[in-house]
């Protein structure tokens, strides 16, 4: 069995970098002396990230990039190692949401979070697999969600690419074993991120005032401080998890989920009073 991972000098590539969890990762991986590719289209976020992160020895660099863009994608490989020279880990956390029941989303806005959540997966990890095939030690990581595990109502888009993703990292896994990399699937739970507050919400399907009341409530939720997440992440890494549930509403539905997989919403919707 393989011992914990030493991230001190290894090289990795995170999207998403600009704030959240992404930014929680860069620093938690860089306190450890691993440097760092940082991606975003936020490039000015994608520096404060960079100025938080820095830390002697660690070398970072910083890169505007739409993971939804595949001419982008397939080009960034060659950037990164230009500037770093190797890839031991990649970190797929770019992402947004979507609100709306299935017949609220348009197909367009549909494509357009699959594009980002689940097909910017799928092209970073193909254009960054021979890079981390050459390392003595590399690892994939795949932010999924808890709505990669459980999938309300209302989050028909959100749910799909991120069980999407959830089943794509665990084809992976069993692909890639007995090889030098890993693969390791998060599943936060609420995390407070800017996810709620940035949510795309189909034109003219609420009023302002409604807008406004849902995304308070949604933020009420995203409790966990996105550093906690980030450390619990990279504490997943080092110990190559294959999956990592991040925060105790993500872990107590988790295993509600496995035990009635078709009723646990309607048990939810009982508990909720007095939750």
């Amino acid at each position: 069995m393989l011992g914990k991972m030493n991230l001190r000098d290894r090289t990795a590539v995170v999207t998403g970098a600009a704030s959240g969890i992404g930014r929680a990762i860069a620093i938690s991986l860089a306190r450890r002396g691993c440097h760092l590719a940082l991606a975003d289209i936020n490039e000015t976020q994608l520096a404060q990230t960079a100025d938080l992160a820095a830390s002697p020895g660690v070398r970072i660099s910083r890169h505007r990039l739409d993971v939804a863009d595949r001419a982008a994608v397939a080009a960034f490989p060659a950037i990164v190692m230009a500037e770093h020279g190797k890839v031991d880990i990649l970190v797929n956390d770019a992402g947004v949401a979507l609100g709306g029941t299935f017949d609220q989303v348009s197909e367009s806005d549909f494509e357009w979070l699959f594009d980002i959540n689940f097909w910017g997966v799928v092209r970073m990890t193909r254009a960054f697999l021979p890079h981390l095939r050459a390392s003595d030690d590399a690892r994939i990581v795949n932010l999924s969600s808890l709505y990669g595990l459980i999938a309300p109502p209302g989050q028909t888009a959100y749910a799909a690419s991120k069980f999407a993703v959830r089943g794509f990292s665990q084809s992976l896994r069993h692909e890639l074993e007995g090889s030098r990399i890993g693969v390791t699937v998060v599943h936060p739970g609420g995390v407070a991120t800017a996810i709620a507050k940035s949510a795309r919400i189909p034109r003219g399907l609420l009023s302002p005032a409604e807008e406004a009341k849902r995304r308070a409530a949604a933020e009420k939720l995203l409790r966990m401080p996105p550093a906690t997440a980030g450390e619990i992440i990279v504490q997943g890494i080092e110990r190559r998890r294959p999956r990592v549930i991040v925060g105790t509403d993500a872990k107590i539905l988790a295993v509600l989920e496995r035990l009635a997989p078709v009723s646990y919403w309607r048990i939810l919707g009982k508990l909720r009073p007095q939750m």
